[in-house]
């Protein structure tokens, strides 16, 4: 079972940037990955994702904020989130579609925006 750990959470003020970062433990070469949020009380939703071509897709509500990319090398996903506000607070999963087909999730990261 693929190992997902992401890095990069903490806290930030308002209109400020961070980058937050997920390796696996095996190739992601095939696989489509993503990022979803889930702040307190709400459903986890879908942020951003990248599928194993390289084509990206987003929220409307990051558009031209957020950007992901993937490193393949280095089985490492990125999310660049810049423009930060305090919706954005949430905790952070990185998301991979296995060969099955299963979602597979990694533990999650903290983001907080200060105002």
């Amino acid at each position: 079972q693929v190992q997902l750990v992401e890095s990069g959470g903490g806290l930030v003020q308002a209109g400020g940037s961070l980058r937050l970062s997920c390796t696996a433990s095996r190739s992601i070469s095939l696989r489509d990955m993503g990022w979803y949020r889930q702040a307190p009380g709400k459903q986890r939703d879908l942020v951003a994702s990248i599928t194993s071509g390289g084509y990206t897709s987003y929220a409307d509500s990051v558009k031209g904020r957020f950007s992901i990319s993937r490193d393949n090398a280095e089985r490492t996903v990125y999310l660049q989130m810049n423009s930060l506000n305090p919706v954005d607070a949430a905790v952070y999963y990185c998301w991979l579609q296995t060969a099955t087909g299963r979602d597979a999730w990694g533990q999650g990261t903290q983001v907080t925006v200060s105002s």
